[in-house]
């Protein structure tokens, strides 16, 4: 971590990070007490035990997790993951009431949440309601990056309905959502 800040990183962003909360309640600590400075980035799918996040309350200044399906039996089939919506809702308002809404500094994140949604075929992740979440439940001035960029990928071209990219008309009907949802933050659209 020492390193990369020496090379001048913005941040040390740590990616699917729950298996190592342990070693990473260690290793913060030490890496400030000799002059670690950058943000600590928790960078996760968004289902994430609530044991896990409070460990790393005070640990971690931006989380950067994902807000996929608001609907369990579309998490069941695609993800073998029925509660991924209570479980996701329950861990994002535990990193918001953490680190807050997403502050940015001479165009850099230094504290706070930024949500990442992927736009998925048919309304599979249900855009509409995870944004509406969002600003009801989280912040209205919550950060988003919409990504168009799924892919078939693994199991998901044998999968009607996910076997292929999603269509200018999804993408477009994503970015209304976003104009409807109630959201002030900024919104980055990646594709389309």
């Amino acid at each position: 971590m020492l390193s990369l800040q020496r090379r001048g990183a913005h941040n040390i962003n740590f990616v699917t990070p729950s298996h190592a909360t342990v070693s990473l309640e260690a290793a913060i600590p030490a890496a400030r007490e000799k002059g670690l400075t950058i943000p600590i980035v928790y960078n996760t799918s968004g289902y994430d035990s609530i044991e896990q996040l409070r460990q790393m309350d005070g640990l971690v200044e931006i989380y950067m997790p994902d807000i996929r399906y608001q609907d369990g039996e579309v998490a069941r089939e695609l993800s073998n993951v029925p509660d991924y919506p209570e479980i996701n809702h329950a861990a994002l308002k535990e990193m918001h009431r953490q680190v807050g809404d997403l502050v940015v500094e001479d165009g850099v994140a230094v504290r706070g949440l930024l949500v990442r949604h992927l736009v998925l075929p048919e309304g599979k992740a249900d855009t509409e309601k995870a944004l509406r979440f969002l600003a009801d439940e989280i912040s209205p001035n919550t950060y988003v990056s919409l990504m168009a960029q799924y892919f078939p990928a693994y199991k998901a071209p044998n999968t009607p309905g996910m076997n292929r990219r999603i269509t200018p008309d999804e993408w477009r009907r994503a970015a209304i959502a976003f104009e409807k949802s109630g959201l002030e933050g900024w919104a980055q659209f990646y594709g389309g």
